[in-house]
């Protein structure tokens, strides 16, 4: 899943969005309002990670001009007040969920997560697809009963070609989802990600290549 972090606070937005990759996501960072909109104006996201108290442009406005615009990404918003009355005022605002500072980063992840689940067309818990089967919640695949040893991207990628259910996916909504602003769209990195996934996934081969259109499973 690809995820806007947008926290003024550089070390901690550094810290949260390292952990966030390791986790598999795709992670773009801004630290203020203005570069949130411009952001979610331009890519998509299945979930932005909305500090409630930014310079410039405050969260609230950031949430209320997402929903009014009809932007599909669910908002979690982050502030360091823990009141009630934050709280129900935050998510009147049009905000998914709400967690407050400090914060343990296993529950981010988790909410992260289900908020992305939401965001999409009702998939079943473990994706199949013959004797290939992966479980984005364990964050494991097994193919014929074996683990399989996947890098974060690798995973990712097999997530969404399974959760495609067949339909082709192309390089350019790959890198889109899976990767973050900084992967430059005329590399080779989609197809060489595809090769060390097929290597990994062995024979029978399952990812097809489908001619000037993408990838399928």
């Amino acid at each position: 899943m690809r995820i806007l972090l947008v926290e003024d606070h550089r070390e901690l937005a550094a810290t949260v969005a390292a952990g966030l990759r390791r986790e598999g996501m795709a992670v773009d960072v801004v630290g203020d309002g203005a570069a949130a909109l411009e952001r979610t104006s331009v890519h998509r996201y299945e979930v932005v990670v909305l500090d409630r108290d930014l310079p410039g442009v405050h969260g609230d406005e950031v949430c209320r001009a997402l929903v009014a615009d009809g932007n599909p990404a669910r908002v979690l918003m982050l502030t360091a007040s823990a009141t009630i009355e934050d709280r129900v005022d935050g998510l009147s605002r049009g905000a998914d969920d709400y967690l407050p500072k400090p914060f343990a980063f296993a529950e981010l992840v988790a909410r992260i997560r289900a908020l992305a689940r939401r965001s999409q067309p009702a998939l079943p818990p473990v994706l199949t697809s013959g004797d290939l089967r992966l479980d984005p919640a364990t964050r494991v695949a097994t193919r014929n009963g074996l683990r399989l040893d996947l890098s974060p991207k690798e995973f990712a990628v097999l997530e969404l070609l399974l959760s495609a259910q067949g339909r082709i996916v192309s390089a350019e909504e790959l890198l889109e989802r899976v990767w973050d602003e900084a992967a430059d769209p005329f590399t080779t990195t989609v197809k060489v990600t595809i090769s060390r996934l097929r290597r990994r996934l062995g024979e029978p081969p399952v990812v097809q290549t489908i001619p000037q259109a993408g990838y399928r499973i």
